[in-house]
């Protein structure tokens, strides 16, 4: 069996102790692959240096809406990206979560970033919180990602999961599927094709049953996709292959 973690924050600091050591250790969890992201300048050149010494791993680079000071690093941003280890720009998009004021900002900021995915023809990890409806209708409406790209930690929005299937994106779920409270995540599951199906671990966050509230990693991907192999009523096997091959298809990667 291969697992694939799909989204993960190896650039965080809660991993500057011992970041070597887990990177080892998920080798031997079958976890064969892992994908940290970026979201401001700092953690992009992270990701990438981390990508550069770790064999399979691989980086995204961009500005999250909650990181709208470094805006008018966009340019930098674009060189980054152009390195032959990051495989998508994200995480970008839309938080309505934790900022409510500045929404005409956030939406600049992802369209910007949507156009240089096109430019370098990049796929895009897309983070949206509480803004469902603004998030959709850009993508829908207002510019078009060339390489579509994947609904990260997505939502338990059922409505936002049929649009985003609908425009050709991909839906990664994280740990929250796994929680005692997590509404709609059997049918939020349910109706994603098994094409286009992702697992991660937001790593170190979003620990799933039953760890949560500690540190996550991604020896705890497999999870994800044991609760993803309950509600399809396939094996463990045959979802983390499925999940493993959808991940090098919209990153591009190949064996």
């Amino acid at each position: 069996m291969r697992l694939f973690d799909s989204h993960a924050h190896y650039n965080d600091e809660k991993f500057s102790e011992d970041r070597e050591f887990i990177l080892e250790e998920i080798r031997r969890a079958e976890v064969e692959k892992v994908v940290v992201a970026g979201y401001n300048l700092e953690s992009s050149i992270e990701a990438i240096k981390i990508a550069q010494t770790h064999k399979n791993v691989y980086a995204t680079v961009g500005i999250s809406p909650n990181d709208l000071d470094t805006v008018l690093e966009l340019e930098k941003i674009e060189n980054l990206a152009k390195e032959k280890e990051v495989v998508a720009i994200g995480e970008i998009g839309l938080d309505y979560y934790w900022n409510k004021d500045n929404k005409e900002k956030q939406q600049e900021l992802f369209k910007r970033q949507i156009q240089l995915a096109n430019k370098l023809q990049l796929p895009i990890v897309i983070h949206t919180r509480e803004a469902v409806s603004d998030t959709i209708d850009i993508l829908k409406n207002q510019i078009k990602s060339e390489k579509t790209g994947i609904f990260h930690c997505c939502p338990m929005n059922v409505e936002l999961i049929k649009e985003a299937i609908k425009l050709g994106y991909y839906i990664s779920f994280s740990g929250n599927i796994t929680f005692k409270n997590a509404k709609n995540a059997d049918k939020c599951i349910e109706i994603v094709p098994e094409d286009r199906i992702l697992i991660e671990t937001d790593s170190p966050y979003m620990s799933p049953e039953p760890y949560r509230g500690q540190r996550n990693d991604s020896r705890r991907v497999i999870k994800v996709a044991q609760k993803i192999a309950e509600v399809k009523k396939k094996s463990l096997e045959e979802i983390a292959e499925l999940t493993y091959t959808n991940a090098q298809k919209i990153f591009n990667i190949k064996d």
